[in-house]
């Protein structure tokens, strides 16, 4: 490998994120399970999540919009401002929780620094993502911080331009096979998938993913003996 350019998710990757929104999701069930099953209920905010997703993109924001329109649509709009603002309040909570690095996080990216250029390639809301690297203290070993409205080939394509670097050079680091690996892949990039311990449902795939440039690791430490 002539790699020059170490790309590492944020979410789940770097510092833990989708247990808050678990977490999140277990207080707006109860606060509508008048209305449904908390199985219902989640579903029905899932549902509406996709289908806000080419109008809201990924993160916090759209998500505290989700949960207000699945709240109206439960119930059948008789839903209280009291509950509304509940639901506002849950999201503000969660735009403020704590950033918790993951093990092993801090030691890989001081150890590759200076031998790579590192990027961080995450979705979300920009606002939000930068607050969260801001906060986390890693923002120093990057060279470059890219938050992208998606993950798509397309996507890491543009990305790679402005890197002014070919796809072989192109290392991805993430949790999700979907938006972390396939895509890189699919362009001529090498991928390592380190799985977290719970995935979004979005974020799944449903088939085994075989790659002359693909590694599934269990740490993040595990990619130092492949890149030093």
């Amino acid at each position: 490998m002539n790699l020059k350019v170490i790309a590492f998710d944020a979410d789940d990757t770097l510092f833990v994120n989708e247990p808050y929104f678990e977490e999140t999701e277990k207080k707006f069930c109860g606060l509508m399970e008048d209305y449904l099953s908390h199985q219902g209920l989640s579903q029905e905010l899932f549902r509406i999540e996709i289908q806000n997703l080419s109008l809201y993109g990924y993160g916090i924001k759209g998500y505290i919009l989700s949960m207000i329109e699945a709240a109206m649509k439960i119930s059948n709009n008789t839903i209280s401002i009291e509950i509304i603002e509940k639901i506002i309040l849950y999201g503000k909570e969660l735009l403020q929780k704590p950033i918790e690095l993951l093990d092993g996080v801090e030691e890989t990216l001081a150890a590759l620094h200076g031998k790579y250029k590192l990027v961080v390639a995450t979705k979300g809301d920009l606002k939000d993502q930068q607050s969260k690297l801001h906060r986390s203290g890693l923002g120093h070993y990057f060279h470059h911080i890219e938050v992208m409205s998606d993950k798509q080939e397309l996507d890491y394509e543009k990305l790679i331009q402005r890197l002014d670097i070919k796809a072989s050079e192109f290392f991805m680091i993430g949790n999700s096979l979907k938006s972390d690996v396939l895509p890189v892949l699919g362009i001529g990039g090498h991928a390592v998938h380190i799985p977290f311990h719970t995935t979004w449902a979005h974020e799944k795939i449903d088939h085994k993913v075989e790659h002359e440039n693909f590694r599934a690791l269990k740490t993040i430490t595990e990619v130092l003996p492949i890149l030093l």
